[in-house]
């Protein structure tokens, strides 16, 4: 079991916080993590990157000088790679599905939780009991964090309904925020710190996180 602290809005902590490893995964696998990691940055490329052949750039088709006689080398049309203003020997005319790759759901969903355990493992992140604004101040959200030691980049996964905490925070340097339900390996593993509400992260070891909830 891994013992996280749970902190206030001061910095102080209040409780600690069990999690068991076996719904991360166990232990933190790197192959994973590292295959689930090129997946998501290759699926973000844009893909637009074009350049012309030879067939695609503007010229005359004709031989620029007879192929003996003139003491040069051979020479084609003004349209070769060789020659400026030509088209480029291995144009580039790949589209963005090409760049795709894809992964099994379940290994999908296990790589962001264990991206999540490796946070854990390396004590990275920062669980506080809650984030409740009574209007969206940055200048608190920043000495919230700072009370506990982030000083680097941070992700910052929130409740949908807590909307005035990722108001507080979207103005902060190095700082990005997330839902819970969308954590992933990619954001994971882009940010030093991980700062979360307890609920929430309960609600994501359980699998309920972004489920609406029936009414009794």
């Amino acid at each position: 079991m891994i013992k996280l602290p749970v902190y206030n809005t001061t910095g102080k902590q209040v409780e600690t916080l069990a999690i068991d490893e076996a719904l991360l995964g166990t232990e933190v696998r790197p192959n994973l993590l590292k295959q689930a990691y090129v997946m998501f940055h290759a699926n973000r490329r844009q893909g637009s990157a074009r350049t012309r052949s030879r067939g695609m750039v503007d010229g005359s088709t004709r031989k620029i000088f007879r192929q003996k006689g003139t003491g040069n080398a051979r020479m084609g049309t003004r349209r070769t790679g060789l020659r400026r203003g030509g088209g480029v020997t291995f144009a580039k005319t790949r589209v963005k599905a090409e760049f795709r790759q894809r992964m099994p759901k379940k290994m999908r969903r296990l790589a962001n939780r264990n991206a999540l355990l490796a946070k854990l493992v390396d004590n990275e992140v920062k669980c506080f009991d809650q984030l409740q604004f009574e209007q969206p101040k940055t200048s608190q959200f920043k000495a919230i964090l700072e009370a506990v030691g982030v000083n680097r980049t941070c992700l910052i996964a929130l409740d949908p309904a807590n909307r005035n905490a990722a108001l507080a925070a979207r103005n902060l340097p190095n700082v990005d925020t997330t839902r819970i339900e969308q954590l992933n390996v990619f954001d994971l593993l882009n940010h030093r710190f991980v700062v979360v509400e307890k609920a929430s992260l309960q609600a994501f070891l359980d699998g309920t996180a972004g489920k609406k909830q029936e009414d009794a």
